[in-house]
């Protein structure tokens, strides 16, 4: 039961990694990126729908994402969704497809991205804690029940901290790489 909620920890902790590079695959690092659009949504049948459900994304240039609907009459309402997202790229309907030129990042714009992904770090560390948090209090109850030692309490509580620092320093590496991405001219 004990072993069970250690790896019941590092799978969690293994989602939050991989909903961690989801987000900051999110972020724009001064290439154009369709992962960038992720997050817009447009309805389609009165239903928000994501964009890369009803269009196909493709780069055709480093700084271009050109977005083709599978439906020629979503054209308008992609472009409106990207308007309303609020992204600062300017769409450019040609009638059958939405272009986004990407302007050169400026060093206040890859600052406030840097800001942004480190704010997304911060909250994967926390989320990465409040796991161990969980699981150490389900040992102290365990403990307290007689269902395990003290001594076993303390190994746990060891082999979890080992983990969540192990983690910590996959989401800081993860910043790091980003970081520099977005830096590099």
């Amino acid at each position: 039961m004990p072993e069970e909620i250690l790896l019941e920890a590092e799978e969690k902790m293994e989602h939050t990694i991989e909903a961690l590079h989801r987000e900051f695959s999110t972020v724009r690092s001064g290439r154009a990126n369709p992962k960038m659009l992720e997050r817009i949504h447009v309805s389609y049948y009165g239903v928000d729908t994501p964009i890369n459900q009803v269009a196909s994304i493709s780069v055709p240039e480093g700084n271009q994402i050109y977005i083709k609907p599978y439906d020629k009459s979503l054209v308008a309402g992609i472009e409106k969704a990207i308007f309303a997202a609020n992204i600062g790229v300017t769409p450019s309907n040609d009638g059958n497809g939405i272009r986004i030129v990407l302007p050169p990042m400026t060093e206040e714009n890859r600052r406030n991205s840097v800001k942004a992904i480190h704010k997304m770090a911060e909250d994967g560390k926390v989320a990465i804690r409040n796991i161990r948090r969980d699981a150490i209090s389900t040992y102290k109850k365990m403990e307290k029940d007689s269902e395990i030692t003290e001594d076993d309490l303390k190994y746990y509580q060891d082999e979890m901290q080992k983990l969540t620092d192990k983690f910590t320093d996959r989401i800081d590496a993860y910043f790091k790489e980003k970081e520099k991405d977005i830096m590099s001219i």
